[in-house]
């Protein structure tokens, strides 16, 4: 179990617990923690060399974010990635991204739009590079302008609920779309929509991205047995 897994760094300036937290959350959304692995906290405290009780604190935490279930007789395991609980927030997420592009569209400052083609930019070289970790990186950079040109700090707050769950099913997506670069034009789409100023053309595209995005990670799943 957690082959990857190794000692925490101990002179990190944060809580250990909060250390131990970040290092299990980082590996359930990489995929380091499957699905359906057990989460056993003698041997995942010897392998990150500490205690057993910051290990407990954390499997709590993540088990209130979602990404780890409690079963009775069993203990706590790594939350499935079920084909309905994917269609269940990526169903959320498509409206989400899709009101938050279109106002985007008609409140974007200037100063963002440079912000945004340079990310776009970034996220394009690393496409190029097919470095999985600045894809990601820049993935959720470019997003995260988007909202924040929303100027909608309610649409922000709920989007945040879904971090986490967005998160780990885009290191999915991202995975099995460095080849096509589909993803790639479906920004640039997207970037042209906003600097157009067309919140109409921008929210169907938005929408279309998310849908496109279900897609391929159901498709994964199905193929990699991750349900």
């Amino acid at each position: 179990m957690a082959g990857k897994l190794s000692k925490v760094n101990l002179n990190d300036y944060k809580p250990l617990r909060e250390v131990i937290f970040n290092t299990l959350k980082e590996a359930i959304i990489v995929g380091e923690l499957r699905p359906g692995e057990r989460l056993m906290e003698v041997q995942l405290a010897d392998k990150m060399g500490v205690s057993r009780t910051p290990v407990r604190e954390a499997i709590r935490k993540l088990e209130l974010e979602g990404l780890v279930n409690m079963i009775p007789r069993k203990g706590a395991q790594v939350a499935d990635l079920s084909v309905k609980d994917i269609m269940n927030v990526l169903e959320v997420r498509a409206s989400l991204d899709g009101l938050a592009t279109a106002l985007s569209a008609q409140r974007i400052t200037e100063d963002e739009i440079k912000e945004l083609k340079h990310v776009l930019s970034q996220f394009i070289s690393n496409v190029e590079k097919e470095n999985l970790p600045g894809i990601i990186k820049k993935d959720v950079e470019f997003h995260d302008i988007i909202y924040r040109s929303s100027r909608n700090e309610k649409l922000i707050q709920i989007s945040s609920n879904l971090r986490e769950q967005v998160h780990r099913f885009r290191v999915i997506y991202l995975k099995d779309y460095i080849s096509t670069k589909d993803i790639m034009h479906e920004h640039m789409e997207i970037y042209d929509a906003i600097v157009s100023k067309d919140p109409e053309k921008a929210l169907v595209l938005a929408q279309k991205h998310i849908k496109n995005q279900e897609v391929t990670i159901v498709n994964s799943i199905k193929k990699n047995n991750l349900t």
